[in-house]
């Protein structure tokens, strides 16, 4: 099986309105705040409304995200970047794309 190189992929993406406010209010609900901040070992954190799409590995995306959310990545102190879950994801009837990673901000 051969590997397929990819040297570019679109980042881009847009949410409806309605998908956008219901996925954010489920990733702001102290709940599931709470509990990314447990996985993390923190007392607290808040979604910073921060979306992306991961992008397949490649030269100009080695971390598989778009470079713009790279400082995120690299302060692993300050932020965490989580998968965001298919059921959050079908409850606000998002479907493309299929996968989304949302940033969250420790909370001191």
């Amino acid at each position: 099986m051969a590997l397929k190189v990819i040297s570019n992929f679109d980042t881009a993406f847009s949410l409806s309105p309605e998908a956008q406010a219901h996925l954010f209010e489920q990733l702001a609900a102290p709940a599931f705040c709470q509990q990314v901040a447990q996985q993390k070992g923190w007392a607290q954190v808040r979604f910073t409304e921060l979306l992306f799409q991961p992008v397949p590995y490649s030269s100009q995306t080695p971390k598989g995200m778009a470079a713009e959310f790279e400082p995120y990545h690299s302060d692993i102190e300050q932020y965490a970047i989580v998968h965001v879950p298919p059921p959050l994801m079908f409850q606000a009837k998002v479907f493309k794309p299929s996968r989304l990673c949302a940033v969250f901000e420790k909370v001191a």
